[in-house]
């Protein structure tokens, strides 16, 4: 399992805004990574927004448009200038088919994200599940049942990146 040797992490997000970016595919999987997500902001006591985007393939663009990269970032509502997220992450899955666009979406996502965060230096928590089937991605979700809770991981990454780099 990807998650033997995960490091514990509680880190004191105070005062940090965290912009989460979720895919839309996969309503059940996708509603688990986002609960884990909000619950890991909540305890981390970190700010934070939501925004949606039909799907992975879509994380990078939104990515780079929230942290300024790629033009203005979009303003929280009633906020007169935007303020760039201490840190942003990105929620997906891309369950494998029968054809490459398995491989076309998922290296596209992980290297849009990656490129994202290098450039920006603003951390980006990486919770885009990349899963042979559909039982891999429930395993991963945070649901009832799962071994693994990758949206809390992918929040717990970045906030803790955030704090590291302030």
């Amino acid at each position: 399992m990807s998650g033997a040797g995960a490091p514990a992490m509680s880190v004191d997000g105070s005062g940090l805004n965290v912009v989460v970016i979720a895919a839309s595919w996969h309503t059940q999987v996708m509603d688990g990574l986002l609960e884990g997500a909000r619950r890991a902001l909540r305890e981390s006591g970190a700010r934070w927004s939501e925004v949606r985007v039909p799907g992975s393939f879509e994380l990078p663009v939104a990515a780079a448009r929230l942290t300024g990269l790629s033009g203005r970032p979009v303003p929280e509502a009633g906020d007169t200038a935007a303020r760039l997220p201490d840190a942003v992450v990105a929620l997906g899955v891309v369950i494998r088919g029968g054809t490459p666009h398995f491989d076309y979406v998922c290296s596209a996502a992980t290297t849009g994200l990656a490129d994202v965060s290098v450039r920006t230096g603003i951390p980006v928590g990486f919770g885009l599940l990349t899963c042979d089937d559909e039982a891999q991605a429930l395993d991963r979700a945070g649901l009832p049942g799962s071994r693994e809770d990758k949206g809390q991981e992918a929040v717990q990454a970045a906030v803790a990146t955030a704090v590291a780099l302030r």
